[in-house]
Formats: structure tokens, sequence, C-alpha cells
């Protein structure tokens, strides 16, 4: 349903002076409101209007946020005038312009940087290689030369000149990919499995329910014009996570094994809401079981409930988190309920527990199975990971990794949550040689327990809000780590650069947080570091215990506090484990011990 605000505007006059007005009158009229409305302006800014009754004052544009404010009155389907003006005018756009320009996906860097980033739509992270060389040569010919994977399966193109802005957007549509809604207050890119329909442990292939649902939310006016961003991912039950319990909307294949509230035995879906790691909040389960042929309803009648009840006049207030704390889930599934016309399969406490009877956690061994090769369910093929440090490519990099899954695969790649990629369908007898071209492209193959978990946001190289180099952290952190701890179980580290939490610091095994450390008359870049975070059946918020601690001095604190963990952890312990049966006390004191041996 569309926000009566939205719907065509009517002459609500009938009189002048007492007198009913004629027919000329009446035409006239009407295109006169035709036209403020064109121009952003309405009738009912100058008196109320009876037709918006079912608009509360609460809710008027009057109280709304500046930028929904400024979304009310523009045409969002129109503001690629924007970027033609500034590319063509080689002009810093205003306030408001770099705002509208976040629809087609590109976000202005200043003070860090005279360009622009640009964040691509690549629904589920699957690509083709002819894709990845226009991305190669778009990165070469038009920006800083660097491309980036991000924490959505996603790329991003960054220093983008503004002259240049225009001709990206143009080059990147040329080959069938897409930048409109990456930002801004709209569904972000949708992530999902990413060995979907080719791992042997998957319950189900969601691509096609990701890729259905992108191509609606592409082509929807519906779907754009969101109170605030929105997160959803599709998890098949393969090895690889999704981290779908950080999304808005997280839904994870189960299975059920008998008859069980009306369902015969088969693949369904659990879905969780209201998921921010920024915020420290994990999507709450649902209760809710969904058939297959019934998600991609339900998923777009949560989104328009969100649309037309997310709080528009206070940003900070604005996410679905904030709509299911004021409303709570009984109201808010009730209201999917009358949106659908249709019940829905709602579980409570003991059926929840039978389900997830049916349906054990992942083995730790797959925590890093982003990274190697490994069988398909197609006999005879293998999909290879290929870890790309801190997430950062070159152009010749990606040429040559088109190349690799054209020569050795089909020609198809597919992104992950976990900052890297994976080249499927390899026979085994091209392993070895697509290894060794790997390796020479200056990326790796062999999973490592620390290398193969190690994740960075942009950093402030070119990201104002982060307070660290992150990247460059990162592969110092890998490297040494690397050759003084070896691991007996996979760890995961994250970086973040600030408290947006694009690299989802609080659900690593250690996160590290970026922030200023004074020391004495200068600052240094340092972190914050949490440990014994986890997602999925292990999810966990870490816990913090270290503040502001120096880079300098982060690497030592580190190595100690990993070989504590290799030489008193119980046999098969993970890293999580051992760390939430110390207390945060205990670990502190390790790290002092660290950091007075330097």
């Amino acid at each position: 349903m569309l926000d009566s605000r939205f719907k065509t505007m009517h002459n609500p006059i009938s009189t002048i002076s007492g007198t009913p007005i004629n027919s000329e009158q009446s035409i006239y009229l009407n295109g006169f409101f035709n036209g403020l409305q064109q121009t952003g302006m309405r009738f009912a800014d100058a008196a109320p209007d009876p037709a918006l009754s079912d608009v509360s004052n609460e809710n008027s544009p009057e109280d709304y946020c500046k930028e929904e404010q400024l979304k009310y009155r523009t045409d969002l389907n129109k503001t690629f005038s924007i970027v033609q003006n500034v590319s063509e005018q080689r002009c810093e756009p205003n306030v408001e312009e770099t705002f509208l320009m976040k629809w087609h996906g590109l976000f202005y860097l200043a003070p860090k940087q005279d360009g622009f980033m640009c964040r691509l739509r690549i629904p589920g992270g699957y690509i083709r290689s002819f894709q990845i060389r226009e991305l190669a040569a778009l990165s070469k010919e038009l920006t800083s030369g660097y491309i980036q994977i991000t924490t959505r399966a996603n790329f991003q193109l960054r220093v983008i000149p503004l002259e240049h802005a225009s001709s990206v957007l143009q080059r990147i549509q040329s080959v069938g990919l897409h930048s409109k809604g990456s930002g801004a207050d709209n569904i972000r890119n949708i992530t999902a499995s990413p060995a979907a329909g080719i791992d042997p442990t998957e319950l189900i292939d969601v691509r096609p329910f990701c890729l259905k649902l992108a191509q609606r939310i592409i082509n929807t006016d519906e779907f754009y014009n969101l109170p605030r961003k929105f997160n959803i991912a599709f998890d098949g039950g393969g090895a690889i996570g999704v981290v779908e319990d950080t999304n808005d909307i997280g839904v994870r294949a189960v299975k059920v094994n008998e008859t069980f509230k009306g369902c015969i035995p088969g693949v369904y879906f659990l879905m969780a809401l209201g998921g921010v790691t920024g915020h420290k909040t994990f999507a709450s389960d649902s209760g809710v079981l969904i058939p297959p042929d019934q998600l991609l309803e339900i998923i777009q009648s949560i989104v328009r409930i969100f649309i037309e009840n997310g709080n528009r006049a206070l940003r900070k207030k604005a996410r679905l988190k904030y709509l299911l704390k004021d409303w709570g889930i009984d109201r808010f599934l009730n209201a999917v309920e009358q949106d659908l016309n249709s019940p829905l399969i709602k579980l409570n406490e003991s059926d929840i527990k039978l389900l997830r009877s049916w349906n054990p956690p992942q083995p730790v061994a797959t925590k890093h199975a982003h990274i190697g090769s490994h069988p398909q369910k197609q006999e005879g093929l293998f999909y290879v990971g290929i870890g790309i440090p801190a997430g950062v490519l070159t152009p010749e990099q990606l040429n040559g990794l088109a190349d690799l899954s054209d020569r050795f695969g089909n020609g198809e790649l597919r992104l992950t949550v976990w900052q890297n990629l994976l080249i499927p369908n390899v026979t085994k007898e091209d392993l070895d040689s697509l290894t060794r071209e790997v390796v020479a492209l200056g990326l790796h193959v062999e999973p490592s327990n620390i290398r193969s978990g190690v994740i960075a946001c942009t950093g402030n190289s070119y990201c104002k809000f982060a307070s660290a180099n992150t990247k460059g952290h990162a592969r110092e952190l890998m490297d040494y780590l690397e050759e003084r701890c070896p691991m007996e179980c996979p760890i995961n580290i994250h970086l973040t650069g600030c408290s947006h939490s694009c690299a989802q610091h609080y659900i690593g095994d250690i996160g590290l947080l970026a922030t200023q450390v004074k020391s004495g008359d200068t600052t240094k870049e340092g972190y914050h570091v949490f440990v014994g975070g986890g997602f999925g059946d292990k999810k966990e918020i870490g816990r913090q215990i270290a503040k502001a601690v120096a880079f300098d001095d982060l690497p030592l604190m580190l190595e100690r506090l990993l070989k504590k963990f290799n030489s008193d952890s119980w046999p098969q312990e993970s890293f999580q484990s051992f760390t939430q049966r110390q207390s945060v006390e205990t670990m502190e004191d390790w790290i002092h011990a660290a950091t007075e041996m330097k």
C-alpha cells in the first residue's frame, strides 16, 4: 500500500467565495495543483487536505528530519541529472546533492578525497568474467586503480574524479551491473550463500530467491525511499556462512523431518528480524517458519510495512529494529498477516527446540570454507575459494581472475561476505594449475587459520569516519601472526574503522575497533579490543578486554593472547569458547603482560 502522500494530487477546491466552480475553473485548478506537485510542492502546505487524514500530525513532513524532507520534495527518479551536472561542470556537490547521489551508488569522499566512491549492486555476489574485466578497465582508467570487496559480497570503486562520475555509471550498466539504490535509504546489496547450487551440504539453492527479489527491487519504485537502509540475506544451509543474523531480514534454510505445524517434511526457512551489529544487535528469531513458495512475498510485505511505519522524524531511530521494539513482534507479525491477507506459520519455544534438533550446528571446520578447494555436488567438479588480502584487488589481479575463471571454470565468479571470491566448476585435474596461477597473482588458495579469517573495512585512507588504516594494519597483523602463532583452529579477526562497524568487529573471535590513542603530545592510531564474538549457531557480541591500544603494541598483544589459547585451551576447543570461560580481568592481565614485555 502506497502512502497517500505519494498519490496523484487532486483539486481540493469546490467553491470560490461560496460559489460552486465551473468546469473551466476546475480544469485550470487541476492543472495548477498538478503543476505544484511536479515541483515538489503540496497544497497541504498551505491548508489541510481531508484526503490526507490518514497521515497523522505526528508523522507530517514538517516533523520529518532534514533528509526525509529533502526526499519528500524530490523526485528520486530524476536525480541522475545531478550526476550529469557534477560530471559536466566538474563541480563539487553541495550537501543535498551529495545525499541524493547516493541513490546512484555514488559517495562523495570529501574531505578525504576530491572524488567519489561507487558501490555496486551484485545480488548474491554472483558475477561473470566479462563483467569483472570491465570493472578492471574502469578501475584502471577512471579511478584510483584499486577495487575493494565489501562485507556484503559486493565491489566498490574508489576515488572517481568528478568528471568521470557519469561515465562510470554508464559503463557499469553497459555490462548488466547496477549501482542504483546501493546507498542512502534503500535496500542494499542482497547477500546469499556464495556456493549456492554447488555446495553438497546445502539444504536448498537460494540463488533463485536472491536474484528474483533483487530484480523486483531494481525495477520497482515501491522499494526505494525507505526510512533508512535495509539489509537482506539468504542462507541456504551450506558450509559458507553469510552472517544472516546481522541483517534486517535474515532467512536460513532448515529441515523439517516430520509433519509439523501442518507442514509436510522438507526444507523451509526460519526468519530473523532487526539485526544491526554496529548497534550490538543480532536479528531476533521471529518464530516464523516459511515455505519456500511464500518467502519472497513475506519479505516484500515486511519491507512495505517498514516503509509505511518506520520513523522518518528521528533518523537515529529509523532502522527496522526500532520499529520492532516500539511495536513488539506480535503486533508486527499481525501487520504482515494483514498485508498478505493470510496467516503465518508461527512457532512456540517447544517447536523451535524440536526444529533445532533436526538442524545441528555446522562443524567448526567449516568456519573458513570460503578458502581452498572443495568438492561440488556436481561430480568431478570443485569450487576454489581464493584469498584476497584485506579484500583489495588491482586491475591486473581482476583481469587475471577473470581469465582463470574462463580457462578453468565456466566464466563465473562469486563474491563472499568474507571479502574474497570463489571460482566454481573447476575439474580435479586443473586444481594444481589454477593454484599456481593464483599464487602468481599475489593471492592464495591454501587455507590459513589466521590469514583466511581477517577482514577489514575501508579505513582512513578513503573514509572520513575511520580512525585508522585498517587495511594496512590487517596486512601487517596477518604477516606477523602467521609467522609467530600457528593455530590449530580457525580464527576470525575483524578490523573496523569506526562505530558504524562495516567490518562487523563485534562478531569476530577478535574484534578491533579503531580509535585515536594519546601518546604524550602526539596521537597514534590504535584500537579497542574485543574477544569472543560469533554468528549463526555461535552468535555472541564480543566482550571488550582492552581500550585504546596503540597499533604499535597490538601485534605483540594478540600474539600473547593466541599463544595463551594454544597452551591452555581444551582439546578441540574453539577460541570463542576459550575466551568465554575467562574473566575479562584475566585476559586484561595477559594483555598488560604482553605490552610490558615490549
